[in-house]
């Protein structure tokens, strides 16, 4: 059985939280609807200007960061974050 990969995506929002929200939320619909796998958001406790995004259990890793990549591009979150960027990190389970 292919192991399962889980992904947290991490960013810190550069101005209104409102816009970046609506921005990321059809940002992770898109995705949901292209790869199945749908992604929860999380807000920084202690510093609500970074956020994660968490995808569990991705069967299909390759084509999955190939997809998220793309929708992010066509979504063009760029001037929403700080730097532009958004951090991908992908995480297996120790057997």
């Amino acid at each position: 059985m292919p192991t399962r990969v889980q992904y947290f995506v991490w960013y810190a929002i550069a101005g209104d939280a409102q816009r970046t929200r609506a921005a990321i939320d059809a940002m992770m619909a898109e995705i949901a609807r292209r790869t199945g796998v749908t992604g929860r958001l999380l807000i920084r406790r202690e510093r609500p200007g970074t956020w994660m995004e968490i995808y569990d259990n991705v069967a299909d890793a390759e084509g999955f960061e190939r997809e998220i990549a793309a929708v992010a591009l066509r979504h063009d979150l760029s001037q929403l974050l700080v730097g532009g960027m958004r951090h991908v990190e992908a995480f297996v389970a120790v057997d």
